[in-house]
């Protein structure tokens, strides 16, 4: 709890054994988080055995697999049943450390910021971290023009550290999103059709061979995704373009 208000963290996972049980165990240490969900998308591996063991945790599966997206929707589904109003998504592969937990969930406890991401450019962890020089040059690119189409001044907007207040997830149109990759970046559009603040926090990084990564060629089509996602918004911005993501508020 914190602040009397429930926190739950959420692990859309994916062929995660290696990393679960360790990344779960920093997520309980930090004392803040009074339950996990994780949501398993058909892995072949032995993660759902794995996560039905580990306290406190809810676990649901995906009997064939829906994508990183459709994860998601389940995730924050999920936590809002299980009265989570504090929700917090961690991936599962130790990628974003879970000591950043309490700090951004007190952002979103003390009603200053309804939306916090954990940036891996602020303070120049990214390369450092072991990111891809190509991932990291097109991150900055991507980063570069989604501020450029949705008027905002974000250090990064394709991190998967994310944390959320219930009353914001309860507005956003989540369903109308895509169920692959690019779910993200329309979420953070849609917070930012509506006129709310984002809130950012520095995360070291760690790219490990356990780490989730897409690859080369569904990155180019992530970040075709993106654009088209920037331009939609700048269109119904202008009233030339109805789109089901960023409804009227008329």
């Amino acid at each position: 709890m914190y602040k009397n208000k429930k926190v739950v963290a959420v692990m859309p996972a994916y062929n995660a054994a290696q990393t679960l049980v360790k990344t779960y165990e920093s997520i309980m240490e930090q004392d803040v988080v009074d339950l996990v969900v994780v949501v398993d998308d058909a892995s072949r591996d032995e993660t759902v055995r794995i996560a039905r063991d580990l306290p406190n945790t809810l676990v649901h599966v995906h009997e064939k697999n829906k994508g990183y997206g459709a994860n998601q929707k389940t995730c924050y589904r999920l936590a809002m049943e299980a009265g989570g109003d504090i929700i917090i998504m961690v991936h599962p592969d130790y990628q974003y450390t879970p000591k950043l937990i309490p700090a951004m969930a007190s952002l979103i406890g003390n009603g200053l910021y309804p939306c916090v991401l954990g940036s891996r450019i602020l303070g120049g962890y990214a390369v450092k971290g072991g990111m891809p020089v190509w991932r990291y040059a097109s991150n900055r690119f991507l980063t570069l023009a989604g501020n450029l189409l949705l008027g905002s001044k974000l250090s990064e907007f394709h991190t998967g550290y994310r944390a959320f207040s219930r009353e914001l997830l309860e507005r956003l149109p989540l369903e109308q999103n895509s169920d692959d990759f690019v779910f993200d970046n329309q979420m953070l559009a849609q917070i930012l059709w509506m006129g709310e603040q984002i809130a950012e926090v520095s995360c070291p990084t760690q790219y490990s061979p356990g780490a989730s990564s897409i690859n080369f060629v569904r990155s180019v089509i992530y970040g075709f995704g993106c654009l088209h996602t920037g331009l939609r918004f700048r269109l119904a911005k202008m009233d030339l373009l109805a789109s089901p993501l960023f409804p009227s508020s008329d």
